[in-house]
């Protein structure tokens, strides 16, 4: 498994589209947020390397350092040119990271720049499930974005997810509260992350993302929380921000330093691509 320390050649740059625009229920529909706009998150998971992102060649963010979740933004629907660079290397130069991504409509997404599971750079779009959950539960989705084998995720030593492997996610629904959980190497007891405490509230949608590379010793974790009830009820954003209360931040903690920063208040203002 190798690991680039520095971004390395363009991703290719198929249109990845954020389709949550026909299934996203009514009430994402929100009075603050114009029907022809989706909401548009971003998560920086490679390690060692601040970066600037553009959108059709206007700034996006900058100095967007690893380990960092923005909170999510509208943007107009469309496709949009989205280049990563190294930090005052853009936008004229040749980019570390490039892809066409479409914001669909009503869509609420999270574009990552992270690596897989051999160490190469890429980038990955995924739907954010911000729908109801039913009263006394809360949604959990592992995202695996790191350099790093497949893995089963438990929970009071029962698997919950089993054999997640880069850069897929898995999704479920659980009684809110305060989950015991930990990582192993997938189809054994071997673990790899925890045992730790993971808490949950009522009504929130949470993403945790395992990010980093196994062999460099820097796995990491970084979290999003959307509260879907502010969802329903309009709400410009779902208030992601970095969990810093859970204890998940015992990921490989014997193996390298966990990183969990603050959150980018910037404001994601791009042109629109018809």
């Amino acid at each position: 498994m190798t690991y680039r320390t520095t971004i390395a050649a363009a991703a290719s740059a198929g249109v990845c589209a954020l389709a949550l625009g026909a299934a996203a229920p009514a009430a994402m529909a929100a009075p603050e947020r114009a029907q022809d706009k989706g909401m548009v998150s971003v998560f920086h998971g490679i390690p060692g390397m601040t970066v600037d992102v553009y959108a059709d060649g206007d700034p996006l963010l900058s100095d967007f350092k690893p380990g960092t979740v923005t909170e999510p933004q509208a943007l107009d629907a469309g496709t949009y040119d989205i280049k990563v660079f190294e930090a005052g290397k853009g936008p004229d130069g040749k980019p570390a990271l490039e892809k066409q991504v479409k914001v669909t409509e009503g869509g609420n997404a999270t574009v990552a720049a992270h690596l897989s599971a051999d160490g190469d750079p890429q980038l990955t779009a995924y739907a954010d499930d911000v729908s109801a959950v039913k009263s006394g539960e809360a949604r959990l989705t592992v995202r695996h974005v790191a350099a790093a084998p497949a893995v089963d995720v438990r929970a009071g030593g029962q698997p919950v997810f089993k054999d997640l492997t880069n850069p897929k996610e898995d999704t479920t629904s659980v009684e809110a509260g305060t989950v015991n959980a930990d990582v192993v190497l997938a189809g054994t007891d071997t673990v790899a992350i925890g045992p730790a405490d993971l808490n949950l509230k009522e009504g929130t949608s949470n993403v945790v993302y395992a990010w980093g590379s196994a062999q460099d010793k820097n796995l990491a974790l970084a979290t999003q929380t959307f509260d879907t009830k502010d969802m329903k009820s309009g709400a410009a954003h779902a208030g992601i921000a970095p969990n810093s209360s859970a204890g998940w931040l015992n990921w490989v903690a014997a193996a390298g330093a966990v990183t969990l920063t603050g959150v980018v208040g910037a404001r994601l203002a791009a042109g629109r691509r018809d």
